[in-house]
């Protein structure tokens, strides 16, 4: 399969459907981050304890876990464009909640982790038909252009909403998820004024067999296999968000704003190199600069836990979030090049579960060590353990090592 050319960088955006999803994804990616960093700062502020904030990742967290057999067949069964309006609607009930909760003074860890929940919830569903719903907007040459451009979406929003985030907080506790709302709300327009794409739809009666055949098809892709779980382990341990809050506040000594800053720090390197994979895809040695991106990425971890200067803490997010996208761009073209459409839901459902628990339950294990043993030791060990994850999958996994092109030709089908 041809991959775009570099005259061809905005291939995906001479689809209009696929345009709307663009800025339907970039504002559902925003909302989640300016309401993430007000929760985050809100509730350290109001317990002190960086446990506390490892739970908000794992509240987010178990629904997709719980729900994983449930929420790639539904975006396989049914029409992915209403699943990801209706979850931006729920999305908006939930802002709407936090919002609530903080005017009449009831923001306590019980009642936001129960918001969180149905916030998780809602994403899980979101994800798979998300993810799926992409590749039924543009035609297959022009899928890894969009692909690379879905990345810049999230990345973009990344940088953008932290620090609009941080600065909306520091008008008013309640502002940013005032803002929140109304990007959701947006984005749940911007979806709905998609016309209906065409989607194959699984016809596989509904069994255990049916529910477990995105499992199936990573176990038997050994390369997608190797691609996913890397990213799993790697930013499992490597991963220090959810304790950038202690860093801006008790060790680089910055206040809201400074959260922003490094909260988007990872998404400056990131949408700077999903920009260049959009104008200069991949083409050759995939895998090997994926394990490179993975290694670098746990350098960066290793230096932003020593550092104890915002610049070189910011520098060292920057190369991170550069690093990481190179890892994110191989994987994701992996998964949606290789997938039939009829799977799509089932196996991204298993692939946002590798990825939430490479995040949020991430965050839970960097909060957790950090409560344990500080926020230093935490972040500098992580970021230890990702180099050396990088290492032993280029062992454990020679044919992700050897994998060159990310087309391709022979497009293989499991049974659904």
């Amino acid at each position: 399969m041809s991959m775009p050319t570099e005259g061809h960088r905005f291939a995906a955006f001479r689809h209009p459907s696929y345009a709307r999803f663009f800025v339907s994804r970039f504002l559902y990616g925003f909302a989640m981050q300016v309401v993430s960093v007000a929760v985050g700062w809100q509730m350290y502020d109001l317990t002190g304890d960086p446990f506390m904030l490892g739970l908000i990742g794992l509240m987010q967290f178990a629904p997709s876990l719980a729900l994983i057999l449930v929420t790639g067949s539904v975006a396989d069964r049914y029409n992915r464009r209403m699943i990801m309006a209706v979850c931006l609607v729920v999305c908006t009930l939930c802002a709407a909640a936090l919002l609530g909760l903080t005017e009449f003074g009831l923001f306590a860890p019980t009642p936001v982790f129960g918001v969180l929940v149905v916030f998780g919830i809602a994403r899980a569903f979101l994800g798979p038909a998300m993810q799926s719903l992409a590749p039924n907007l543009v035609p297959e040459k022009d899928l890894s252009n969009a692909i690379a451009w879905n990345s810049t979406a999230q990345q973009t929003a990344t940088i953008t909403g932290p620090v609009t985030g941080g600065l909306l907080y520091g008008l008013g506790v309640t502002v940013p998820y005032a803002v929140g709302i109304a990007m959701f709300v947006a984005a749940s327009l911007a979806v709905i004024s998609i016309p209906k794409p065409p989607q194959r739809i699984s016809g596989a009666a509904k069994s255990w067999e049916s529910l477990v055949a995105g499992f199936r098809y990573i176990r038997a892709e050994k390369v997608v296999l190797g691609a996913i779980s890397l990213d799993l382990f790697a930013v499992l341990l490597g991963g220090a968000v959810a304790l950038m809050p202690v860093f801006a506040r008790d060790i680089l000594v910055l206040g809201p704003w400074g959260l922003g800053l490094l909260r988007s720090a990872p998404g400056v390197g990131s949408v700077a190199m999903a920009f260049w994979l959009a104008a200069h895809p991949i083409r050759h040695r995939a895998g090997v600069l994926m394990l490179i991106g993975v290694g670098l990425f746990g350098v960066g971890t290793v230096v932003f836990g020593l550092s104890q200067w915002a610049w070189l803490s910011i520098a060292a997010l920057v190369i991170m979030g550069a690093s990481d996208m190179i890892s994110v761009y191989v994987r994701n073209s992996l998964v949606m090049l290789w997938t039939p459409d009829e799977l799509r839901g089932r196996v991204t459902a298993v692939n946002m579960v590798f990825i939430g628990a490479s995040n949020e339950l991430g965050e839970f294990r960097a909060g957790t060590m950090a409560a344990m043993i500080g926020a230093v030791p935490a972040v500098v060990i992580g970021g230890i353990g990702t180099i050396a994850v990088a290492a032993l999958w280029a062992l454990r996994f020679p044919k992700l090592r050897r994998i060159d092109s990310l087309a391709v030709p022979d497009r293989r089908r499991l049974p659904g």
